[in-house]
This record gives structure tokens, sequence and C-alpha cells, in this order.
């Protein structure tokens, strides 16, 4: 089985937050609940320069995922392709995961009373398709997404072009 992954060029990022929009409207999260969100980091003077990055922050879809282990009705799985899933109608809202994970990429919906996480769009990937952030939307073109090798290449061609 393929094995996905998910990268962000985060200097290459603008802040148009289109990733925000599109996964929101792929997903239908309910209203204050985002999978991805975009947020500024700076300005601020590193080595005598002034330096400002856009972060964005999702699930990371880990190798070891911290959330799996602390999910104790095992409503978290990772599935052969690496995608780490979260089942909604599974979580019993205990929040065990929204603690375990160290990105904070899992977010805990108070109206539902269940935690909410990117599924990285599995129900596209099942389908041959890419995840709704990475589908063209992103107007900086800086998330990638595919085998790990091949996101690779992506972003050491993406870097040779700019020199």
């Amino acid at each position: 089985m393929k094995k996905y992954t998910l990268a962000v060029d985060e200097k290459a990022c603008w802040g148009c937050k289109s990733c925000e929009v599109a996964c929101k409207q792929e997903n239908q999260a309910p209203k204050g609940i985002q999978y991805i969100s975009v947020s500024e980091d700076g300005p601020k003077i590193i080595d005598g320069k002034l330096d400002f990055v856009y972060r964005v922050n999702l699930c990371r879809h880990c190798h070891i995922p911290e959330c799996l282990d602390s999910c104790s009705v095992e409503a978290i799985t990772k599935r052969d392709d690496g995608l780490v899933i979260l089942d909604g109608e599974a979580c019993t809202g205990c929040a065990a995961c929204v603690e375990a994970c160290p990105y904070q990429a899992i977010v805990f919906d108070e109206q539902a009373g269940k935690a909410r996480k990117c599924n990285l769009c599995h129900h596209r990937v099942d389908q041959g398709l890419i995840p709704a952030c990475a589908d063209n939307v992103c107007l900086a073109h800086c998330i990638y997404f595919g085998p790990p090798d091949r996101v690779e290449q992506m972003i050491n061609d993406k870097k040779r072009e700019k020199n």
C-alpha cells in the first residue's frame, strides 16, 4: 500500500487562508471548528533581519501518533497508508487526545461534545484525489501531498526553480 504525507513550506506561505476555506467547505466543519489554521508569526528580528512567517497548523499524521495511544475507545486509528483518522461517531468526548497531541491539532467541539481533527480528506484520497487544502487552492503552491519521496522531490524541485 502507498504511504502518504502532507508537507507545508511555511516560508512560501502568503497567509491567504485559502486552505482553511477549502477544508471548511470540503469537510463541512461546524462553526468555530478548524482542521487547518494559518497564523502569523512575526514580525520579529532574527539574526539582525526582519522575519515574518505564516504558520500552518494541522494534524501531522505522525509516524507514532500520541493521540492514538491516548484514546481509550480506539476512536483514533492509523491506516496502512499513514493517515491518522478520528472516528467522530466512536469518540466519547473525553478529550484525552486533545491533551496528547503535541501540535495542538485536535480541537474539541463543545457543541457536539467530541474531538475533531484533520483526517487528511481520506474520503478524497480513497478516490485517488488529494486533500482539499492541497488541491490547487493554495495560491502560494506551498502545500504538498503524496508519497513521501514524491513530496520531497516536489519541494526540492520548487527550491531549484527559485534559485
